[in-house]
């Protein structure tokens, strides 16, 4: 079992801590390699240029990882908007560069997370570019503990 699933049945009031200090990085953010400092808590954009909620260009069943993280039915990838580093030789650049994107709220992420693991029979949850949204992917992740059958298992590029 993964640490924060326990942390989320054992004692989830410790685990609602945690999300709230994630949100609190946000009034001077540091969540990336850039450290720019904007006050996203108040609704600023800082270097990545990301809103204060999920900012997701797609999500899916995808069979472009290695085997194990494929399985039979695809690795439930949620593609992250606005990431942070820029790189110029970027395969999802006109996301992550052009910004591409819907703003959806928390609950609609933890949505999406429990759609892909029940309805579309992945097995684990893909977070590709999600390092500048973590606050709101911890927020979504207890809300989606709330169902009984959660069994997130991630696989992330935090950066």
């Amino acid at each position: 079992m993964s640490a924060y699933v326990k942390l989320l049945r054992e004692r989830p009031q410790a685990f609602e801590e945690r999300v709230k200090e994630a949100y609190a990085v946000w009034k001077c953010c540091v969540l990336c390699g850039r450290g720019c400092g904007a006050d996203r808590a108040s609704g600023a954009q800082g270097f990545c240029k990301c809103p204060n909620e999920p900012l997701v260009a797609s999500y899916g069943p995808h069979f472009g990882e290695e085997s194990p993280l494929v399985g039979m039915h695809g690795s439930g990838t949620i593609f992250f908007s606005a990431c942070n580093l820029l790189c110029v030789f970027c395969q999802n650049y006109d996301i992550s560069h052009g910004r591409e994107g819907e703003r959806i709220t928390v609950p609609q992420l933890a949505k999406m997370m429990l759609e892909l693991q029940n309805a579309k029979g992945c097995h684990n949850i893909n977070l590709v570019t999600p390092t500048h949204q973590l606050p709101v992917i911890l927020d979504a992740v207890l809300h989606a503990a709330k169902v009984p059958a959660f069994r997130l298992t991630m696989q992330t590029t935090f950066v």
